[in-house]
Formats: C-alpha cells, sequence, structure tokens
C-alpha cells in the first residue's frame, strides 16, 4: 500500500471575469497507517482538494498521486474503479435513498462493486453496529434523525475497507460525544487496517485528535504539525488572547 503525495497542486476557477485560486501550489505527503486533519476557514480551498485527491477534477498544474498513480492520467474507467475499489468518501451530506432500510443504504456501494446482496449486508452490519445503529437496521432514513443519518453514511464509507479514507466534516451533524467516537473510529481504521485518512474539519478537539494537522488558507497550505504541537499551539494561542 503506497503513500498520498500531492506535489506543487495547483487549481484555480475563473468566475464573473475573476481569477479564484482554489488550490494554489499545495504539496503534501499522508503515509498509510495515518490520520491527518486539515482544518481552515469556509472558502479556504478544502472541498476542492478532497475533490482532487478523489479524481473528480484533475489540477491544472501538479500532480495528485495514490500508490505511485498519477490520479490525471486515470481513464474514465480508471477513475471509477480507483473511487470504488481504494476510496470512502464522507461527505457533509449524507445522500440516502428514500425509504431503503439502513442495512440496504450502507450496503450499496458494495454492490455497485459487484457483491451479492447477502454477502454486502452482512459486511456493512458490523460497521453498522460500530457507529452504533446495530439497532436500526430495519429502519429507513425517514426514521432517522439527521446525526444516524450521517452514521449510516459513515459506515457505508468504511465497509468496502479502503485504502484511502476523505471525511469532510463527518462529525457535523453529530454531538459531542457522538464526535468523539466518530473520530476515534477513523484513527483506529487508519492504524489497524494501514489506511490513510484525511479529516477536514472546524473541529479542535476532533483535529487534536488526529496524528497531524495542517491548515489551508487561500489555497495555500500553512503548515503540517504533529498534533501534539497543535495542541501546544492552541494552548499558546488562548494564553495570549487571555493576557
Amino acid at each position: 500500500m503506497g503513500a498520498l503525495e500531492l506535489d506543487a497542486v495547483v487549481k484555480h476557477y475563473v468566475g464573473s471575469g475573476e481569477e479564484v485560486r482554489a488550490i494554489d501550489g499545495v504539496s503534501l505527503r499522508i503515509e498509510p497507517g495515518e490520520m491527518v486533519a486539515l482544518t481552515g476557514p469556509s472558502g479556504s480551498g478544502k472541498s476542492t482538494l478532497l475533490l482532487l485527491i478523489g479524481g473528480l477534477i484533475a489540477p491544472d498544474a501538479g500532480a495528485v498521486r495514490f500508490a505511485g498513480q498519477d490520479l490525471s492520467r486515470l481513464n474514465e474507467d480508471g477513475r471509477a474503479a480507483y473511487l470504488q475499489r481504494d476510496v470512502g468518501f464522507i461527505y457533509q451530506s449524507f445522500p440516502l435513498l428514500p425509504r431503503v432500510k439502513v442495512v440496504e443504504n450502507a450496503a450499496i456501494k458494495l454492490m455497485l462493486g459487484g457483491t451479492g446482496m447477502r454477502q454486502a449486508q452482512a459486511l456493512v452490519i458490523p460497521w453498522l453496529e460500530r457507529v452504533g445503529l446495530g439497532d436500526r437496521l430495519t429502519h429507513t432514513p425517514e426514521q432517522l434523525s439527521g446525526g444516524e443519518r450521517q452514521r449510516v453514511a459513515i459506515a457505508r464509507a468504511l465497509a468496502g475497507e479502503p485504502k484511502l479514507i476523505l471525511a469532510d466534516e463527518p462529525t457535523g451533524n453529530l454531538d459531542s460525544t457522538r464526535s468523539r467516537e466518530i473520530v476515534t473510529l477513523l484513527r483506529a481504521v487508519a492504524h489497524e487496517r494501514n489506511a490513510l485518512v484525511l479529516l477536514v474539519t472546524h473541529d479542535i478537539e476532533s483535529a487534536e485528535m488526529a496524528d497531524r494537522t495542517c491548515s489551508l488558507r487561500d489555497g495555500r497550505l500553512d503548515g503540517l504539525t504533529s498534533a501534539v504541537e497543535s495542541s501546544r499551539e492552541t494552548q499558546r494561542s488562548s494564553a495570549r488572547e487571555v493576557s
């Protein structure tokens, strides 16, 4: 299993005659078994960066490589295989099929990849139990809270045991206790299964649970620090504000 590498990646957009530098020369490397938290204000380019890493859009310059493979060189079938086999995408929204049971919603990605329905459901049930939905298997999305629907989407993303997990504000609809549980689960998946996790979050506590943190501002990466260093910097900042 290889690393995720971003090499001087650039992605610009033009809107209303003005160029927007969504990603402006970002370089980053994440090793297998590592969870990295990405923070930054709204509009800083975080979602664009996830789309680039997911192979859903191509950079204007630079390269995004996973396990040594340049994603921009993949054809349509190659990108589909990459997303199906290697990537677990957890979105801010949680697109579930209405009036479809939780266990079936969670199994959809596996079934689209060719796994039979019974086997797919057997594979997702342990993940649904790990996110606290073991007693909701036959419920439909209409019978769930927003936080429960988010947890179904998380289980669906993890069930295929992807090598790369891209989590875009996965705890945005969860209370503090569930948020800690989900981030702890993502970190465990990284460490136990040697997966790579990139966690986009505004939550300081969630970011501090990662192995490393970095901040994106105006399309540029501010820095990359260990979780311990990030916690110390947060404490120093708080102390300066108090004084």
